[in-house]
């Protein structure tokens, strides 16, 4: 057995051990050091957004058994793709691989911003009202599965080698987690980190209530694009503790609740 048939056949095994492993360590990190005081309790917002990402996977695990992974071995096997039409080195098919799926995330995270029906589904990972490590893990079935479909055909279209998949589906759950937790790092470690990576005070910019701040550092791992594409905020205007978390319209109790939560999408936003 080759090694991208070994990731394929363990490929759900892999990822959730190294997705317990880093939660657990971002959690107590947050606990023990956290950067902005939080406006909720954690009981409900966390067994909602748990809640949620056990609903998605099964769903994801139901509509795509292969998952992306397999996408990527089916392809190789019948020659689809860019890196599987020409001859390119294994090492640079990879590297190409991740750093094109880490511009397609990109450009889906701003696309699920500026289409009003997207936007619809999106606003239940930003109606939360704290950010921390659970709220990378906060998104509706519906997107979830629109984005698996988008992240497929990008596998498919790039010929992307099943190990640069798995790859890029571990580091960006990891980075999502991260960005995403309430952890504090010194700010001369956060400067050096977000000039290669996204950083939680970098990303938290974006969970501003503040529109033009939402409009903001879309990425998860790479930070380079939004520079490139002129949507970088380097801090919130009213600072990180100052700053309200959240959608504006929904300051309440409303988004710790899974049944709101997941109506979200078909309730106006005023």
């Amino acid at each position: 057995m080759d090694l991208q048939s070994f990731i394929a056949g363990n490929e759900g095994a892999i990822r959730l051990s190294i997705f317990l492993g880093l939660f657990a360590i971002l959690a107590i990190s947050e606990w023990a050091k956290p950067r902005r005081k939080l406006t909720m309790a954690k009981g409900k917002r966390w067994t909602t957004n748990i809640a949620i990402v056990v609903l998605d996977s099964v769903l994801v695990r139901l509509l795509f058994p292969a998952a992306a992974v397999g996408v990527a071995l089916w392809a190789q096997s019948s020659g689809y793709g860019l890196f599987n039409f020409f001859a390119v080195p294994f090492w640079l098919a990879v590297l190409l691989s991740f750093i094109a799926l880490d511009f397609a995330v990109w450009l889906s995270h701003v696309l699920s911003h500026k289409v009003p029906l997207f936007w619809r589904f999106h606003r239940m990972h930003h109606s939360d009202r704290d950010i921390d490590v659970t709220t990378a893990i906060r998104f509706h079935p519906i997107e979830i599965v629109v984005s698996m479909i988008w992240k497929v055909a990008w596998v498919v279209a790039l010929g992307a080698p099943a190990v640069a998949v798995i790859l890029f589906e571990i580091v960006l759950n990891g980075c999502a987690m991260f960005n995403h937790s309430n952890t504090k790092l010194p700010l001369w470690l956060d400067r050096m980190l977000r000039l290669v990576l996204v950083t939680p005070d970098m990303h938290r910019v974006h969970h501003s209530a503040i529109g033009d701040e939402t409009d903001s550092n879309y990425g998860f791992n790479l930070p380079w694009w939004d520079r490139l594409f002129g949507t970088y905020i380097d801090q919130p205007e009213l600072g990180h503790d100052g700053m309200t978390i959240g959608l504006k319209e929904w300051q309440d109790e409303r988004p710790a609740k899974l049944g709101w939560s997941l109506k979200v999408p078909f309730i106006e936003q005023k």
